[in-house]
């Protein structure tokens, strides 16, 4: 590659970095450029798995980036560590084009309905990206594909107890399909990390067995291709499809309820699937029984296996996805930054991922370092340094002591009145004082649920406001608080 090459694909990395912040990945520096022939810049990427993600989602940002750093109307073309690079073609040949695309792996992956792939980037680079798969065909096609994301892996999945057993089934899952767990079913709300847990398994099957099929698609892509097999008279192939693969995964599968066709066909994919020892893979926002109008036989099936939760993270589970995230964007994130992110958002890792996108594209804006006063300006709140912020434990030895009684009473499950009363001023003081969602304020306190910390927060407030001397207790304890904090601080 001549010095000219090296110097584009230097502009193209910084090009990106300034102008597609949320999409850079920390390993785009390890993609090795093979130098420009006819107009297309050649790139490889390290597995095979991060070449079919770059060349699904990244190839109109990378074209961008080409053609900004080299002032030429260059394409990118992305290849794997084991594709062979032809060279510059010096006459017209009748074999395959050097400028079309490398071959997918093996994995079958279909639009999810919530994230449609861009047309432009599969134009780009020279496939189309209308729904082309051949009913008639026993052979396998390329369809309109989700990609499976390279940071997925379970190297960075981030555990804690909001998702060890569904994170622990998961590996065993990956490690002995079709044997471990089948079907292995984890559920929970939006942004929690189940499209993670899927893909990771995805990424390890095919990294011990390349040759196993795999074919990963949400409910609606499994839907819409049964409807469109039974409007052409495909049904054939439509089963040799979904039946005869290794591993079926199927995101968001709630999306059956109140389908009975498709219901059918689904209970018939299952059995055949789970009678042959593959692996079926299934995903939901409820657990089956609570997926309404599905039906008994499916639910029944869905329990075979295992089904896992996954809930909302605690802060400190947080803290270090925070981190995690930044680590994959090739981010250096203080630890300030990351306790401030994971206090702010205490819903779902999605939005804790989209937090510190908008940290490095206000970083990259403003042209300074990221700290505590950057991170607090670009998500709109105000900074409070880690070490003046009242700590839960704080708050359990200023009440323990007062009332004389002992944490482990706080935990326990006796409510007498004696050590229900301090338990609720315990929970109302973590509610105000630190930053902890309710269900984390529970969980201290014998893993009440966040109902039960509700309760207490109005509990307290309520019985402040009629009597006086109770209310003299609080402001002494709120006091007590603040003042040890100020003497932990440093000037």
């Amino acid at each position: 590659m001549s010095a000219t090459d090296r110097q584009i694909w230097s502009g193209m990395l910084d090009h990106l970095k300034s102008h597609h912040g949320g999409l850079c990945r920390q390993w785009f520096e390890e993609i090795e450029p093979l130098g420009i022939a006819t107009g297309v810049l050649r790139l490889r990427a390290h597995s095979n798995v991060h070449r079919d993600y770059l060349a699904r989602q990244c190839s109109v940002p990378f074209n961008d980036a080409a053609r900004s750093a080299s002032q030429r109307l260059l394409t990118v073309q992305f290849f794997g560590p084991d594709d062979e690079v032809e060279p510059a073609p010096e006459e017209p040949r009748t074999t395959a084009s050097p400028t079309q695309p490398a071959p997918m792996a093996n994995v079958i992956v279909e639009p999810h309905s919530r994230r449609t792939p861009n047309r432009a980037a599969h134009e780009a680079n020279g496939t189309n990206s209308r729904h082309t798969w051949p009913l008639s065909s026993a052979q396998p096609a390329q369809f309109d594909q989700l990609a499976i994301n390279p940071d997925y892996a379970f190297d960075n999945f981030v555990r804690g107890p909001n998702n060890q057993l569904a994170h622990a089934a998961a590996i065993g899952v990956a490690n002995n399909p079709g044997r471990a767990y089948n079907p292995y079913f984890v559920h929970g709300n939006v942004g929690l990390g189940k499209t993670h847990l899927l893909q990771a398994i995805c990424l390890k099957v095919q990294a011990d067995n390349p040759q196993t099929r795999i074919l990963y698609t949400s409910c609606e892509g499994f839907m819409t291709q049964f409807f469109e097999a039974v409007k052409e008279g495909e049904m054939a192939a439509f089963r040799h499809r979904f039946r005869d693969v290794d591993v079926l995964v199927i995101d968001d599968i709630h999306f059956l309820a109140k389908r009975d066709r498709t219901q059918e066909e689904f209970f018939h994919t299952f059995n055949s699937l789970y009678q042959a020892h593959k692996q079926i893979i299934l995903s939901s926002d409820a657990k089956p029984e609570a997926i309404p109008a599905l039906e008994d036989r499916l639910v029944s099936r869905f329990k075979w296996g295992l089904v896992t939760e996954v809930s909302p993270p605690d802060y400190e589970t947080r803290i270090e996805i925070v981190k995690n995230k930044a680590t994959l964007r090739g981010m250096k994130v203080p630890a300030d930054v990351a306790a401030h992110v994971a206090s702010c958002i205490d819903t779902n890792i999605r939005e804790l991922e989209g937090a510190v996108v908008k940290i490095q594209a206000f970083a990259a804006m403003e042209k300074r370092p990221i700290d505590l006063s950057l991170a607090a300006a670009a998500l709109g709140e105000k900074p409070v340094r880690p070490d003046r912020q009242v700590q839960i434990q704080s708050i359990i030895n200023a009440v323990t002591e007062y009332f004389g009684v002992k944490m482990t009473d706080l935990q326990s499950k006796r409510r007498q009145r004696s050590i229900a009363l301090p338990r609720q001023v315990c929970m109302f003081l973590a509610r105000r004082h630190t930053r902890f969602s309710l269900e984390e304020i529970g969980g201290y306190f014998g893993g009440r649920d966040h109902t039960t910390v509700m309760h207490a927060v109005k509990t307290i407030m309520d019985r402040s406001d009629v009597d006086a001397e109770f209310a003299k207790v609080m402001v002494e304890l709120e006091t007590q608080l603040r003042e040890a904090v100020s003497a932990s601080s440093p000037n």
